[in-house]
């Protein structure tokens, strides 16, 4: 058995774990999980069909080719397509592939279809959506809208003021759609948890489902990790005094060091940034990179634990202990960047 090079092992009973920590939230609010980009890069049809097990019937995804492969697997479940018509063929969509518009162009061309659709309210991110103060009274009396929603710009703030502004825009708008049994939402994973009043008839986490919390300190709490990434170690080599590691010359021995080499790198999703000051792990034991990260390699210097590493054996860029919110910092960036960053070439392991 070939055993890859990188590796990222996902904690399926978490994925769980933390997807039922979102439906205790509120016990009135749907949790619809946002499964876009590949499942943020773990794995959308996994992710789905785990899902569906347990009993999750609402999901969220960008495109609509994201959709039509899911309705592939089950057909059953609802499927919110948050980049809305487009050009595409409306036929494509059913009761079941359900398009969020965002203008009222789109709103036109769906509505003189059979198809019931959501819309999304644009109350202040300013990036996909129906601005709040532009919505015509067509829209409000539609009778084939299913869902109305908006998204949170600073959610992960939980004092930014924005929330509550962006909130009251929301409040203003639902309060004149006509139809009875719309669901109505506005929280991701973090804007779930601002308060129960942010919850309304769904909930639509991302992030959080797969373990980042965005150094919010209730999710840091309440969520559990899912991810370990790993690194398979492909040479071992003294580099003597006053050498050079990597390209460009950009670390320079002071003594002779003992390296290691790990067959992964920035085509798996290793950001150069992590270049001569990114950690790794193996147990309770931390090494430094040394040099720059490589397309398919980095360099570890482990003199200080010389006998431990041997080839063939793995360390770890996030695990349970040093998570993928520690990582994202040390790149920094965020969780959602660095997981949906993950080459296809690393294997994922469902554990």
């Amino acid at each position: 058995v070939i055993k890859n090079s990188t590796i990222l092992r996902i904690n399926t009973k978490n994925i769980i774990y933390n997807y039922n920590f979102f439906k205790k939230i509120n016990n009135n609010s749907i949790v619809a999980p946002t499964i876009k980009a590949n499942g943020y890069g773990i794995g959308d049809e996994f992710i789905f069909k785990l899902l569906v097990k347990h009993k999750c019937k609402h999901f969220f995804v960008a495109t609509l080719e994201e959709a039509i492969k899911l309705n592939k697997i089950n057909s059953k479940v609802y499927i919110y397509i948050l980049n809305g018509i487009q050009n595409y063929n409306l036929k494509q969509f059913n009761r079941n592939l359900i398009p969020i518009i965002n203008s009222v162009n789109e709103f036109e061309k769906i509505n003189k279809t059979n198809n019931s659709f959501g819309v999304h309210i644009d109350t202040g991110i300013n990036r996909l959506g129906i601005n709040y103060n532009n919505i015509p009274n067509n829209i409000f009396n539609s009778k084939k809208i299913n869902i109305v929603i908006s998204h949170l710009a600073s959610a992960d703030e939980y004092d930014n003021i924005y929330n509550y502004t962006q909130k009251r825009r929301f409040d203003k708008n639902v309060k004149k759609f006509k139809k009875k049994d719309i669901i109505f939402s506005l929280s991701n994973s973090n804007g779930s948890i601002l308060s129960n009043s942010y919850s309304y008839d769904m909930i639509r986490p991302g992030i959080g489902i797969y373990g980042g919390n965005n150094n919010n300190k209730r999710l840091k709490r309440s969520l559990k990790s899912v991810l370990t990434l790993s690194g398979k170690i492909i040479q071992i080599k003294i580099v003597n005094k006053n050498e050079y590691i990597g390209y460009n010359q950009t670390y320079r021995t002071k003594k002779n060091i003992k390296v290691a080499v790990i067959g992964t790198g920035y085509a798996d999703g290793i950001p150069r940034k992590l270049s001569n000051k990114g950690v790794v792990y193996y147990k309770n034991n931390k090494f430094n990179i040394v040099g720059r990260i490589s397309m398919d390699s980095f360099t570890i210097d482990i003199s200080k634990s010389k006998h431990i590493l041997k080839i063939g054996m793995y360390v770890d860029l996030i695990n349970h202990k040093y998570d993928v919110e520690n990582y994202a910092k040390q790149c920094e960036t965020i969780s959602n960047e660095v997981i949906t960053s993950i080459g296809s070439r690393v294997i994922r392991l469902y554990e």
